[in-house]
């Protein structure tokens, strides 16, 4: 397997990698291109895993053993790993730092389960007494942040919550039986953050 390369090396020796069953580790940076174009989110992972399960996928469309209904099912299969989804190339990368964007592990494991079907809504108490409401549709690589606050600031996580219009946890009953509430606006809370997945050898 081809080495890493060494401008990647100090994120993969310094940061916790985010462990994917099918993917592996991931390892979340901030990373500057070769034209001084910076780019706050970016995700490191496997090359050789992306493409052995590529290699897996078509293999089982093409004899008839996927799971992928409809006409061009084969076609499918190679749009979703040629043409989606926001990558940047390896060579292009000539920096990679911390992202400040990247939520610790710590809090991603007190942040869990579904509230509704693809939603999941929090709050985060910071240490000053502020309250910020969450929502992610299961992207929690990288989160927004509110002015002047860090992660680090996180004195709480109240799943299945948001902060009402009058600026009070309240409850997001699993499922929303009696429907979202008036006040829940998922436009004006904080969400996850879009990212580039660099795929890299040697990991």
């Amino acid at each position: 397997m081809p080495a890493v390369r060494a401008v990647f090396q100090t994120i993969i020796d310094s940061e916790e990698p985010l462990t994917d069953p099918i993917y592996g580790n991931r390892y979340r940076c901030a990373s500057t291109l070769r034209d001084g174009t910076y780019l706050p989110c970016v995700v490191l992972q496997s090359r050789s895993k992306l493409v052995d399960l590529a290699k897996r996928r078509i293999s089982e469309e093409k004899t008839g053993k996927g799971r992928i209904g409809g006409p061009d099912p084969y076609g499918q299969v190679v749009s979703s790993f040629v043409s989606s989804g926001n990558r940047v190339a390896d060579y292009d990368i000539v920096a990679v730092e911390k992202s400040r964007f990247a939520i610790p592990q710590e809090l991603l494991s007190r942040i869990h389960g579904e509230t509704w079907m693809s939603w999941t809504g929090w709050v985060f108490e910071m240490t000053d007494g502020r309250l910020f409401s969450y929502g992610s549709t299961f992207s929690f690589e990288f989160f927004q942040m509110p002015e002047g606050y860090g992660f680090s600031d996180v004195r709480a996580v109240h799943n299945h919550s948001y902060v009402s219009a009058t600026g009070e946890i309240s409850p997001l009953p699993r499922g929303m039986p009696g429907g979202i509430p008036n006040d829940y606006d998922k436009v004006t809370i904080f969400r996850d953050r879009p990212y580039f997945v660099c795929n890299i050898d040697g990991i």
